[in-house]
């Protein structure tokens, strides 16, 4: 016998969207965030690479990424890794964009750009949010090989990053 648990899930209202369909633009993106009170500015910018190391531990050529994610839940909590991260680093402004859909090579997947009065915290700082957006961010990863092949990402892990 089966049984159908249905389950309600209430999302906070967030109301900045970091997740997008569009390309990024580094240059669009940096004018987007505060710096007049910042001593230090890191830019990160996740690209999409020509090769990979699959599940079964090989090497494959990549021809192209396409990313899915559950938005709403995306936004709450990519809004809460920065929130975290503003506090714990002293950061002076954070700006956040994950793409989704088909991705070519050399494309921008994501950005993450922090501001600090100093660098450290401003390096630190912008780690912490690209390790956790990638580790709990509800965002999927399909890589399409050049032998027409694809696989999917692990994703979403569950339980605590070590940061």
């Amino acid at each position: 016998m089966f049984y159908h648990l249905q389950v309600e899930v209430k999302l906070k209202t967030v109301t900045q969207n970091y997740i997008i369909s569009e390309p990024i633009k580094v240059e669009e993106c940096i004018t987007k965030i505060k710096k007049s009170s910042s001593g230090a500015m890191v830019v990160f910018a996740g690209l999409v690479r020509d090769h990979t190391k699959t599940k079964d531990k090989q090497i494959k050529q990549v021809k192209a990424l396409e990313y899915t994610a559950f938005e709403p839940l995306a936004n709450q909590i990519i809004q809460n890794i920065i929130n975290d991260a503003k506090k714990k680093f002293q950061l002076t402004d954070i700006f956040v964009l994950h793409r989704i859909g088909f991705l070519n090579l050399e494309e921008i997947a994501v950005i993450v750009i922090t501001t600090s009065a100093h660098r450290k915290e401003c390096y630190l700082g912008n780690e912490y949010i690209i390790d956790r957006i990638k580790y709990e961010a509800p965002i999927w990863k399909k890589e399409y090989f050049v032998d027409d092949t694809f696989e999917w990402s692990d994703g979403l892990i569950y339980g605590k990053p070590n940061l």
